[in-house]
């Protein structure tokens, strides 16, 4: 296949790149390459000394970034999650950098091909792994988790009204046939779902939660938050863009208390040292204008946020 096929148009470009870099010559992570719109950006946009290390999980994205290695001697990619990002780093020798840029969701040719199982326009192998090589699929994933689980998943990953009944039909169809096909998922959520929002497909908040159970996405961003205090250098920068609520809920909290620091009793006289704060938060959340969500309709729901690593 063509990694050309499926064409990704990247969202809020310059505006997470510009958010991203405050030193030319410095080191910075994409840690979501995808197929490399940021990346590309930035690289413009370094000096000879600067450096750019490039992450992600897809097989795919990972050719991609190859080809961009051949182009540009400053630029490397490694195929790995963004929460391990850390030891990905120290494994080149890097313990710090100037920024991190984290573009989070799935990318438009993971939707755009069938055979990846993330979409539910299109009939593929039920699969919607970021690297198909690793962890359980999502057929596997509907087939042997408890009816319990499935229901929180929906209903707390995809703030779906109707993930009891969801639930109980994947696992009363399971009992019938394997649940191994887009199509036959979003047929028998649909089925179930008794009512839903207008413009949008019955199952596009239950495939939304099934991704992110099966990749372990808010467990990733967790880790990739906490970790990043101690791989920013200060004055580096955190860039995120997310494209569901909560995802930049947990953005807009980690910052919030990067920015508090130590949560003290009331009344105890600390200095702004003693506090502990590691982050400032630079500007509002950014949202694509609407000439962008004209020409790119996935757009819509991105948020991206932008912080700064304090001294000390």
């Amino acid at each position: 296949m063509n990694m050309n096929d499926f064409l990704h148009t990247t969202v809020l470009l310059h505006e997470t790149v510009d958010g991203c870099l405050n030193d030319p010559q410095g080191i910075y992570v994409d840690g979501t390459f995808g197929r490399g719109g940021h990346s590309r950006l930035l690289l413009s946009k370094l000096g000879e000394q600067g450096r750019l290390i490039g992450i992600d999980k897809d097989p795919l994205a990972i050719a991609s970034g190859k080809e961009l290695e051949q182009e540009d001697a400053r630029f490397q990619i490694v195929q790995s999650s963004f929460a391990d990002m850390k030891e990905a780093l120290a494994a080149q020798g890097i313990n710090q950098v100037n920024g991190i840029l984290l573009d989070l969701g799935v990318s438009s040719p993971q939707l755009d091909d069938a055979e990846r199982g993330f979409s539910f326009m299109k009939d593929g192998p039920l699969d919607m792994r970021m690297n198909p090589d690793e962890g359980m699929s999502a057929s596997e994933w509907c087939m042997t988790t408890s009816e319990t689980e499935i229901a929180r998943v929906l209903k707390e990953y995809g703030e779906e009204r109707f993930a009891k009944r969801m639930a109980r039909a994947i696992v009363t169809t399971r009992v019938e046939e394997e649940i191994t096909r887009t199509k036959q998922l979003a047929e028998l959520i649909k089925a179930a779902n008794p009512a839903w929002e207008k413009h949008k497909h019955p199952a596009t908040r239950a495939f939304q939660a099934i991704r992110i159970a099966v990749n372990n996405e808010l467990g990733d961003l967790e880790k990739v938050l906490a970790d990043s205090v101690d791989m920013l250098l200060p004055q580096g920068r955190l860039a995120v863009i997310s494209f569901h609520s909560l995802e930049d809920r947990m953005v807009k909290r980690f910052i919030r208390a990067q920015e508090k620091g130590r949560d003290l009793p009331p009344g105890v006289p600390v200095t702004d040292d003693q506090l502990g704060r590691t982050m400032k938060k630079i500007g509002k959340a950014i949202m694509p204008g609407k000439e962008e969500v004209d020409r790119n309709a996935r757009a819509r729901s991105a948020v991206l946020r932008i912080a700064e690593r304090l001294d000390g």
